[in-house]
């Protein structure tokens, strides 16, 4: 089963960071260089029909989710896929899909407000251990999931899923550390885009790109072919690299 060409995004400092401080949601933080038009730029670009975004990305770790209330619907019957009709017709330009198979994120939106948002409606990624007290509080809110994995949210599966369902052809992937490593070294990532912007943050556990399992001494890194760079307003740079190990590795 064929799967979506999956970009990367992120907005990076010079020093490869995607924040300015661990435990702190970039979205929050008003010591990072603002600016949207690289946004409206790569959904001009890419067309996507889903922008993937990681659970880290909206709450932290050390945040305490607030409490569900217990369910008494069978386990079998939650740990489906959950995708009503009505909300499947409004989501006329995309999805924005979340992982979330620890069951953390407490939702504030399901369509998001704005012009710009107009016709995306949430999507979350949940595992059959997902809590079934999350399970049921997406369905009393009217929130659809798809079931990929056992223990946690299979990418590989759900990207096949998403083409197999709904005709997704491009994902574009704006999540955080983990989710962009969790991709990486799924072998899921055909383009890399990354916006430097002119800051220098440091630190050691302050978030950096595709934070994952450490590579063996004999395991290859994922080699990149640059396509494209540009310079842009407010001292920024974007950079673009497609994934083409196979050419790479065959003239060494």
């Amino acid at each position: 089963m064929r799967r979506p060409r999956v970009i990367t995004h992120n907005t990076i400092s010079v020093d490869g960071r995607l924040a300015v401080s661990p435990r702190t949601l970039l979205m929050r933080d008003e010591r990072w260089p603002g600016g949207d038009e690289g946004y409206r730029d790569l959904m001009r670009r890419h067309r996507p029909q889903v922008l993937l975004e990681g659970s880290g990305s909206l709450v932290t770790d050390d945040q305490r989710p607030r409490i569900l209330p217990a369910t008494d619907r069978p386990v079998s019957a939650l740990a489906r896929d959950h995708l009503p009709d009505e909300v499947v017709a409004r989501a006329t330009a995309g999805w924005f899909v979340v992982p979330d198979s620890r069951g953390r994120v407490r939702w504030t939106h399901r369509e998001f407000p704005g012009t710009e948002m107009a016709g995306w409606h949430l999507l979350v990624l949940v595992a059959t251990a997902t809590p079934p007290s999350y399970l049921a509080y997406l369905r009393r809110e009217g929130i659809p999931y798809l079931v990929c994995g056992r223990h946690h949210v299979d990418l590989t599966a759900a990207m096949k899923v998403l083409r197999a369902r709904f005709a997704v052809e491009t994902v574009v992937a704006t999540g955080g550390a983990r989710l962009g490593g969790a991709l990486l070294r799924a072998g899921l990532i055909d383009e890399i885009e990354t916006e430097v912007v002119p800051i220098a943050v440091g630190g050691t556990r302050t978030a950096a790109m595709f934070t994952a399992t450490d590579l063996d001494r004999t395991a290859q890194p994922t080699r990149l072919r640059c396509i494209g760079t540009e310079q842009r307003p407010h001292g920024r740079v974007l950079l673009r690299y497609a994934v083409d190990t196979d050419r790479f590795l065959s003239s060494e």
